[in-house]
């Protein structure tokens, strides 16, 4: 019997991420695979060479935009809606999934309309505008954090399956000695104030007590840090994209990084202590809830960025010692050990189409 879902994410790769970890899940089990999206932002970058069907659909943000955006509004909803109901009619798929972002709106709605069963996963701890909405009339809704949704189950997030095969914390920190290994994560939004300030703060350390050093800051920013730790005289591993992110994670000490929704989820699976400095502009502040829902459980730190200067960061570091950090790293892990999430989520979607056949 055909299965096919059209799985509706972009803007950002919170969104893209696990919506690829589910898809990847529901192929393994012969589902066939669709993807609802823009080709001109990163998810037509990031879905085509998985050789899904990428169908094309361009909607704006739900949120308003001047007097101007919310008068237009309503024909750009008006032209998705046409446009997600054609590739829905032309997939003929048995279910939807919502992952999050502007793009999934439309397509949630005619799902609806046309009777298909619809799905959502909102992957921060905040909800999202369009998953608010969707979770209206959604017949199912799932979480990566408890207690987002009233009437939600909680899932975790899905995450790649490569960064599922580590070798345990406990093990890894335990193997170790010498010099704290540090790998700093600058990410591809707001990671400016980062890449200034730690740069600064570990050039104030002792020689013989600063850390190893890996700074993954982003192509644009790439040059800049370079000629920046050359300036302080502080040896660093500067990279401008981590290929093989589960090695570089697995054989980190301490992890500095923003709380994005996808690098909780990826700590905890491979369990490494993180210090999350929350993008202080995010919608809804939902970075702050993202690393709350860890420093709450002692599983990772909370650095909140406009507190944080060059000689207040060296002092944090500087108190940290292997053990410390090998606690948090298990706690965390412990926390990760229960994300069977797109395994659960296609489970979800075989449910669904399974009761509509009967």
């Amino acid at each position: 019997m055909r299965k096919a879902i059209m799985i509706m994410a972009g803007g950002t790769g919170g969104h893209i991420t696990p919506g690829l970890a589910i898809a990847a899940e529901l192929a393994k089990r012969g589902w066939e695979i669709h993807w609802l999206g823009n080709k001109n932002k990163m998810e037509g970058k990031m879905v085509p060479p998985t050789g899904y069907e990428f169908h094309h659909m361009e909607f704006t943000s739900l949120r308003g935009k001047g007097i101007g955006g919310l008068l237009s509004m309503p024909f750009k909803l008006l032209s998705a809606c046409l446009k997600a109901k054609e590739a829905l009619k032309k997939s003929k798929v048995s279910v939807v999934m919502g992952m999050g972002g502007y793009v999934s709106f439309p397509g949630a709605l005619m799902a609806k309309f046309m009777g298909i069963p619809v799905v959502i996963h909102e992957a921060n701890a905040v909800a999202g505008t369009a998953n608010k909405q969707i979770a209206k009339f959604a017949a199912r809704i799932l979480s990566g954090f408890p207690n987002v949704f009233s009437d939600g189950e909680y899932v975790g997030n899905p995450v790649r399956e490569t960064l599922k095969h580590t070798v345990p914390s406990s093990l890894r920190y335990s193997d170790r000695s010498g010099k704290l290994n540090l790998l700093i994560v600058g990410g591809s939004q707001g990671a400016g104030p980062l890449n200034e300030i730690i740069p600064e703060a570990l050039s104030l350390f002792p020689k013989e007590k600063r850390p190893n050093i890996v700074h993954q800051a982003g192509e644009k920013n790439i040059d800049s840090l370079i000629q920046k730790y050359s300036a302080l005289g502080v040896e660093a591993e500067c990279l401008s994209f981590i290929n093989d992110m589960g090695t570089k994670l697995g054989n980190a000490d301490l992890l500095i990084c923003r709380s994005g929704a996808m690098t909780v989820a990826e700590v905890c699976v491979v369990g490494v202590a993180a210090a999350f400095v929350p993008l202080p502009h995010a919608i809804d502040d939902h970075q702050t809830a993202n690393a709350k829902f860890l420093s709450d459980q002692q599983a990772g730190y909370l650095l909140v960025q406009k507190e944080l200067t060059a000689e207040s960061l060296k002092d944090f570091i500087l108190s940290k010692d292997r053990e410390e950090l090998k606690t948090i790293a298990i706690r965390a892990e412990e926390i990760g050990k229960t994300n069977n999430a797109a395994s659960r989520c296609a489970d979800i979607c075989e449910e669904l189409v399974n009761s509509n056949e009967t």
